[in-house]
């Protein structure tokens, strides 16, 4: 089952890679210009303008905002783990990056660490497993004796049922 705080995590990233992507897909310049708003320039501050690479760093956000999107509406996690894989393996090249290259006012090093840093941990989230939940049926055995058998239920296994484990559990 795709839990609730799952689809939260998604949900997040959906939004922070849809102002990124929108931005820089369709107004590059701008993004170029005045990313990440608020007065600061993280962008141009690294170079000359380049529109094609500003687009297609556009098209990547929007690629996984899109993935981030359909797995909130899917029924298991699994779909979100993949999507969190993605986020993260793309999170923590752009993070490692802007370590090594600390540069600008203290506010802007301190943005790009923390903003970075929370793309990157939402993405670590969500390609963790969730925790296995066991359930021991009411009135199984006398309460656990012998040859009762409890259910795991993961969320990410995206199966109906429950699995037996335990004495006497098949498998």
């Amino acid at each position: 089952m795709n839990s609730t705080p799952r689809r939260i995590l998604l949900a997040a990233t959906a939004i922070l890679g849809a102002y990124v992507g929108l931005w820089a897909a369709f107004l590059p310049e701008s993004f170029y210009d005045a990313f990440p708003g608020l007065g600061l320039t993280w962008i141009s501050a690294d170079g000359p303008f380049n529109e094609h690479l500003i687009r297609d760093v556009g098209g990547l956000y929007l690629g996984l905002t899109a993935a981030s999107v359909a797995a909130v509406f899917t029924r298991t996690a699994a779909p979100g783990r993949v999507v969190g894989l993605g986020w993260a393996v793309f999170g923590a090249i752009h993070f490692d990056y802007h370590l090594l290259h600390l540069e600008g006012s203290a506010i802007d090093v301190v943005g790009n660490v923390v903003s970075l840093g929370i793309s990157l941990a939402l993405g670590v989230l969500l390609a963790l497993p969730a925790r296995p939940v066991v359930v021991t049926p009411v009135g199984a055995g006398g309460g656990g004796a012998a040859g009762a058998a409890d259910a795991v239920v993961n969320a990410d296994d995206g199966a109906d049922e429950a699995r037996p484990t335990g004495v006497g559990a098949e498998r």
